[in-house]
C-alpha cells in the first residue's frame, strides 16, 4: 500500500483504463464524446434537443460522421450540424491525443469518486468547454453515472481470468463538512483473449475482512471463474476472503 498511496489515484485508474480490455473504454468515451457534443450543440440552438421554446434560435440537422483514433482503436463520432450556422468540437479533433487523456481521467475520476454536477462542470472545463448550461452538466452527471454503475455491475463474461491482482487506495473524500479517507477495493484480471481488464470497484470506509468479503463475492457472483493466481499485498482480511472465494 504504501507505493500506491504516493500515485495519484485518478492517474493509476486512468492508465489502467487506457491498457484494459478496449471494447468497455471505447464504448464508455463514444457515450461520453456524443453526450458533450450534443450538448454543446444544445447550447448553441438555444434549448435541449427535439424541446420547442420562445429562446430556441437554432435547430438540429442530422450529422456528419468523423473517426477520432485513440489507443484503445478507433471511435466514430457523429457530429451534430445545425440548420444555420456550424458546430466542430475542436477541443476533440484538433487536440486528439490531449483530449483522449483528459476524457480517459473523466471517466476514471467518475469511477473512482462517483459523479456529481459540481465535479462533472470542473471536468469539462478542463477539456475546454464552458458553454454548458447547469442543466446540461446535471444531465450529463446522470447519464454517466449510470454508464459507470453499468460498468461497475456488468457480467464478468470474458473469462476465464487465471491471473487477478487486487489491491485497495486510499482516497480522500468530502463529507459533512469535512475531508474523511475511504478505501477504493480495486481488482484486474487477465482474461481469455490476453486483455487487462479492470473487474471491479468498491468503495468501503475501511479495509476490513468483511470489506473484502464482500468485494470477491460480487466478483465471483457476477462471473469471475478460472482463478489460478492472485497477487495482492499480505493484509490478513484480504488474504481470508481470497482463500474464502476462491479456493
Amino acid at each position: 500500500m504504501t507505493d500506491i498511496e504516493r500515485i495519484e489515484p485518478g492517474k493509476l485508474l486512468s492508465d489502467q483504463l487506457a491498457g484494459a480490455e478496449p471494447d468497455l473504454l471505447r464504448e464508455m468515451l463514444g457515450s461520453f464524446i456524443q453526450t458533450i457534443m450534443g450538448a454543446e450543440a444544445d447550447a448553441l440552438c438555444g434549448a435541449d434537443y427535439g424541446q420547442r421554446g420562445s429562446e430556441r434560435v437554432n435547430a438540429r440537422n442530422g450529422y456528419r460522421h468523423r473517426d477520432f483514433d485513440t489507443r484503445m482503436g478507433t471511435i466514430e463520432v457523429a457530429i451534430p450540424k445545425l440548420r444555420s450556422g456550424s458546430y466542430f468540437p475542436d477541443w476533440l479533433l484538433e487536440r486528439r491525443e490531449r483530449a483522449e487523456r483528459a476524457l480517459t481521467s473523466v471517466v476514471a475520476t467518475c469511477c473512482l469518486l462517483g459523479v456529481s454536477p459540481g465535479r462533472m462542470e470542473k471536468l469539462v472545463e478542463s477539456l475546454g468547454v464552458t458553454s454548458l448550461s447547469k442543466s446540461q452538466v446535471s444531465t450529463m452527471a446522470q447519464d454517466l453515472d449510470e454508464q459507470v454503475e453499468t460498468f461497475r455491475t456488468r457480467p464478468l463474461d470474458a473469462g476465464p481470468y487465471a491471473f487477478v491482482a487486487a489491491d485497495a487506495l486510499v482516497l480522500k473524500v468530502p463529507e459533512n463538512g469535512r475531508v474523511i479517507n475511504v478505501h477504493c477495493l480495486v481488482a484486474t484480471g487477465v482474461n481469455a483473449e490476453g486483455y487487462r481488464e479492470i473487474l471491479g470497484l468498491q468503495v468501503a470506509s475501511g479495509q476490513d475482512g468483511a470489506g473484502w468479503l464482500a468485494f470477491f463475492r460480487d466478483l465471483v457472483a457476477r462471473g469471475l471463474t478460472g482463478v489460478q493466481l492472485v497477487t495482492s499485498d499480505a493484509h490478513a482480511g484480504l488474504v481470508t476472503a481470497i482463500g474464502a472465494t476462491l479456493p
